[in-house]
Parts: structure tokens; sequence; C-alpha cells
């Protein structure tokens, strides 16, 4: 019989049964501070040794088997039990986030299981063994945890690729997947990486942001979110661009918000992230290929395939390859209110970004014809941009306006003049409009929101953001 130590496993679970279960999920999610001292405590020479003897107590098979509470619960009585029969002084915090960080190298992601559970942190980079980073409003800061070596980081970016059924080697050595929460990660390994295997992790929000909270923070303006509120509503088609990290699939949630519960929406993504709250949603994910290279579905299958599924809206979480040629099909044949993000510097920047996208779909169009289509197809386009202070803020709303020669025109909204920098290190700017009427001024008039646009974008003092 597979036993923890000299215990049988009926034993072993009679035991978890009649203790108290602390889920490691539970711990509390802000970041403590003893943490620090408790993940120096781990690495000293005690911490290994305590390691090193649950590991050979407890057999893996069994460990498999049992739920993350209950091994949570066993992993604890082991690392008291140890401490104490070694004369090892531990207190009860290093006592518990030991045996959390031991229960994530068995069954979870090491070292980056309590920055998963850190609701603070958006983003985890990991630069090797012995780096990793954390994202916390907006700023980059260094962590004091660390991995053991490069075959212990190899073994996390293997665990996350066996789930997704891939691999990641020095054959395969780059990994996009996705862990069960939702959270996109990038792995890519030694020989293309010289610093040693690294990750990038975008954790997945599970609370989406409105308006309201978008105004608090000083990402917009009330008069600006009252225009994208209303630009959503009247199914207008919208391009959302920014850098990476800009917050553009969070104003997209935010946007979505406005969408009517009767109408029929088709998201298309990479990576799950988009979070609609209307009940008549279809999903849909791109499908990587197998490890014998086949078997790969790509953004522009799904679009095609979208369109012969009768959706109000086709919502796109990124463009960035051929299927942009098939969006602009799409906003161009009725499917009105359709939004899609892109990685661009500018609004102008985006729209040139998208004629590339196009050409790369080989269509045997002139110029001027994909130029064209863009007009046609997008209303507006909404830059966003993550700036020093750590805060991200809409930067411009341009409407595309229409073809000149062979230059498509925009036609400025709203823009952000920064004004200042207080002393705490934000900063201090205002949302200007500039009280242009746009051509899209029917489509605002048939929904019966003509006037509440026109006042929301008059020129008038704002405040600072």
């Amino acid at each position: 019989m597979i036993a923890f130590g000299t215990k049988s496993v009926a034993e072993a679970a009679l035991n978890v049964e009649s203790l108290l279960r602390v889920p490691v999920a539970a711990k509390p999610a802000a970041p403590d501070p003893g943490a620090a001292r408790a993940s120096r405590s781990a690495a000293t020479p005690a911490g290994d040794f305590i390691r090193d003897e649950v590991l050979k107590r407890v057999e893996p098979t069994v460990a498999v088997r049992m739920s993350q509470e209950e091994l949570a619960v066993r992993v604890n009585d082991l690392v008291a039990e140890i401490a104490n029969t070694g004369n090892l002084l531990l207190n009860q915090a290093e006592q518990h986030l030991l045996s959390a960080s031991i229960v994530d190298d068995m069954i979870g992601l090491g070292p980056l299981g309590p920055l998963l559970r850190d609701t603070t942190v958006a983003d985890i980079l990991v630069n090797g063994p012995f780096m990793i980073y954390v994202e916390r409003r907006g700023k980059l800061e260094l962590t004091t945890l660390q991995f053991r070596n490069n075959a212990h980081v190899m073994h996390v970016a293997q665990r996350i690729a066996s789930s997704v059924g891939r691999r990641v080697d020095e054959s395969s050595p780059m990994l996009d997947a996705r862990l069960a929460d939702g959270s996109r990660v990038n792995v890519i390994a030694p020989p293309l990486c010289l610093n040693g295997p690294c990750m990038s992790i975008r954790k997945f929000s599970h609370s989406v942001i409105d308006f309201a909270k978008f105004t608090e923070l000083g990402s917009v303006s009330h008069e600006l979110s009252r225009v994208l509120e209303i630009a959503a509503r009247c199914r207008l088609n919208l391009i959302i661009s920014g850098g990476t990290g800009s917050g553009k699939t969070t104003l997209l949630n935010a946007m979505s918000r406005f969408i009517n519960h009767d109408e029929r929406i088709v998201t298309i993504e990479d990576t799950a992230e988009l979070q609609l709250q209307q009940t008549h949603v279809i999903r849909l994910e791109t499908r990587p290929p197998n490890l014998e290279g086949e078997g790969q579905i790509t953004q522009r299958d799904l679009v095609r395939n979208a369109l012969r599924m009768r959706p109000d809206r086709i919502i796109i979480g990124e463009v960035r390859g051929s299927e942009a040629f098939d969006m602009m099909q799409a906003m161009n044949t009725g499917h009105n209110g359709s939004m899609s993000t892109i990685h661009a510097n500018s609004a102008r920047d985006a729209l040139a970004r998208i004629e590339n996208m196009i050409l790369m779909a080989n269509v045997n169009l002139p110029m001027r014809a994909i130029r064209g289509q863009i007009v046609s197809a997008i209303d507006v386009v909404i830059q966003t941009e993550r700036m020093r202070d750590g805060v991200r803020r809409v930067t411009e709303v341009a409407e595309v306006v229409g073809l000149e020669g062979e230059v498509i025109s925009l036609g400025t909204l709203f823009a952000y003049r920064f004004i200042g920098e207080n002393p705490d290190g934000s900063l201090n700017g205002v949302f200007e409009p500039t009280g242009t009427r746009p051509r899209f001024l029917a489509r605002l008039e048939y929904f019966g929101l003509a006037a509440a646009f026109l006042a929301a974008i008059s020129p008038q003092p704002r405040e600072l953001a």
C-alpha cells in the first residue's frame, strides 16, 4: 500500500478529514508584510531540508489524487512535525507559506502560486529562475520569490504545456497557453532565450471595471465616458488601439456592457479574456496546431464561420493578421456595432496596421480600394496609453471621416492634454473635446442620442486627470 511516511492512505485520508481544512487559495490575497521574510526562510537550508523531507514522505501518485485542500492540510502537518522534530524555528506564518510553497511545487506553479492568488498583481514576468517581476497599479516591481534553478522553471512551464496538450522544450521552445483560471501565459525557453526559461503571465481579471470606476481612476472624464457609452449603444464600429498593457481589453469589456441584451454577439479570441455580461453570447477561441503540426484553427477561420452564425455584432479580442480583411467585410455587410482591439501607437498608426494586415490576406485589391473599405467599415478609433504614473488613459478618440485623395482623413473628437505633475508623481491633464460634428450624426439621431453626444463633446472646462 502506498503511504504517507509510515501511515497508510486510508489513515492519511481519515486524518485529513478530521482536521480543519485550510485551502491554499483561501489565504489572504493582499501582500503579507511577513511574506518576504517567510519566503527567505523557505530558501534557507532549514527550509530546503523541510521541503526535501516532505517530498520524501508524500508519495506523488497519492498526492495527485487528493484535492488541493486535503494536500495542503497534510503538508502543513508534515512541515510542523519535521520542524518540531528537528528543533527548527518557524513561526505560524512562515510554516503556512512554506507549506503553500511545497504544495505549489507538487501540483501547482511553484513560486508563482502566491502571485496568482494576489489580486493586486496584473502581470507576472519571470526572467530566468532568480528574477520574478510583477506589475501592480501599472508599475513593475521585483519580488523576493525565486525558482530553485532553470530546471525548476522548465518543470512548471512543462506542467502548463501538458495541461493544454502541448509541449515546451528545446525542439519546441515557444508556448502560448491559458491557465485554468483564464490567465494568459507565454513561455520562451533556451536556446532562444539566453537568460534561461522566461514566462509572461497576464492574469485574468474576474471583475469588470465600469466607466464609473474609469472616471474615478482618471482614465476618462465624465464627458468622455458618456461619448464612449453612446458610441457603444448606437452600434458604431469601433477599434480600440494601444500598446501592450495599455488597457485595451479592459476598455472593450467596459464598453460591451452597453450592448442590448437582445442582440446576438459572437466573440473571437486567441485567448479568451472578454467578459461580456449579455446572455446571448457565442464565444469562439482559436486552436493551435497539435504536436504533429496539424489541426490549427485561426482567427480568420473563425471570423468566416461567424458570418454564417447570424450575429448582430462580431467582437474580435485582437486583430493581428489576415482576419482584418474578413472583419472589414463583416463591418461593411450589416454587422454594425462590431468591436476589436489592435496594437498601435496612435489612431492613424492603427489604420496603417489594418491596411498591412489586409495585404497579408493576399487580396488583389488596389490600395485605394482597401482604404475605401476601411473608411466604410470603421467609425471610431479609440487610443489608449499606460502613462508613466501607471494610470491607463484614453488619449484620443478619432472618427474616420473619409478619403482625401489617397489618404484616410481622421477627425479628433476628444484628446488628452498633459498639463503637469503632482508631488506624488501622478500626472495632471485634461480631456479636451473639439466640438466637431461627427459624420455618423445621423446614426446617433436614429437612436435618439445625438443631442446627448453633441452636449458631451461641446468645449467647456474639463476636470484634471
